[in-house]
């Protein structure tokens, strides 16, 4: 391609990331620009379409650096309130992360309206057993696993970090997990809405508290590691505050971060090439994570 066709789609694909900031949930503009950018070199997806269970939602893909092996692995589940989203959409988070010497695994999970809560933390649950049971083959240490997420991804991370029941279902310990790394987390979210997201997701469950990430706080959960930014108006900063302190309280490990001037969808968006200045979210990610795990 010509320099004038480079710069051209370049502007394009930028466009549509504009078009993020302002409420699009398309993401493949943002994985385009990323690669152009340039995105994150040394870095491959190593796996594509590995099921983990029977649906056609319960599928993973996997990226890793081009080089290394025994590495340190992040389980991502993305956000949609717990309705919408692909896993082919966060090829940008998962490169980022992976060009920080992570193995990165990024499952699919059934969705509203084909399933109710539990079932979207059953299957993050299943894709971290077949994480933990594989991820050997694919140059991943299954010693040492985190658990992240945006927005109700996030949610999915946090209740797999912080309630035993849901690995152990799988007959895994609770310290399968080594820490979890959270952005725009909703935690303590109840009451819900009338007929809103989560309303549809929670709403019928018997008993609504224990839907609560933070009604599961305990003191020997992994670290936490809790980002949010003021400017959020989707997910208020005080869920990942709420958490933090009833986990510190109880003798816990949390921090909370607070990117000012950072929104809801500009929080994943700092996880990319070309949103990465607005907010150190790789920077402290990798950190936290390095030493953690």
């Amino acid at each position: 391609m010509a320099i004038s066709g480079m710069i051209w789609t370049r502007r394009m694909a930028l466009g549509g990331c504009a078009a993020l900031l302002a409420g699009c949930t398309r993401l493949d503009a943002l994985n385009g620009v990323n690669t152009i950018s340039p995105g994150d070199g040394g870095t491959k997806k190593i796996a594509q379409d590995i099921r983990f269970g029977s649906d056609p939602r319960q599928a993973l893909d996997i990226y890793a650096p081009e080089k290394g092996s025994n590495l340190p692995v992040i389980v991502f589940f993305y956000g949609g309130s717990w309705s919408s989203g692909a896993r082919g959409d966060y090829e940008f988070a998962a490169r980022a992360l992976a060009a920080q010497g992570f193995v990165v695994v990024v499952p699919d999970y059934r969705l509203v309206p084909q399933v109710r809560y539990p079932a979207f933390i059953e299957d993050g649950a299943a894709a971290l057993a077949w994480t933990v049971a594989n991820i050997a083959q694919y140059r991943g240490d299954p010693a040492r696993i985190a658990v992240s997420g945006h927005s109700a991804g996030a949610y999915i991370a946090a209740m797999l970090a912080l309630e035993p029941r849901w690995l152990a279902a799988h007959t895994l310990p609770p310290t399968s997990i080594k820490a979890l790394a959270a952005l725009a987390g909703p935690f303590d979210f109840a009451p819900f809405k009338p007929g809103g997201a989560a309303d549809q997701a929670f709403g019928a469950a018997p008993d609504i508290a224990a839907t609560q990430p933070i009604s599961h706080a305990r003191p020997d959960a992994p670290p936490l590691l809790l980002m949010t930014g003021d400017a959020d108006e989707t997910v208020l900063p005080r869920n990942s505050m709420a958490l933090a302190d009833k986990v510190t309280g109880l003798g816990g490990q949390a921090k909370v971060i607070t990117y000012p001037g950072i929104g809801h969808i500009g929080i994943i968006l700092a996880l990319s090439k070309p949103f990465r200045g607005k907010a150190p979210v790789v920077a402290d990610m990798t950190a936290f994570l390095k030493a953690t795990i």
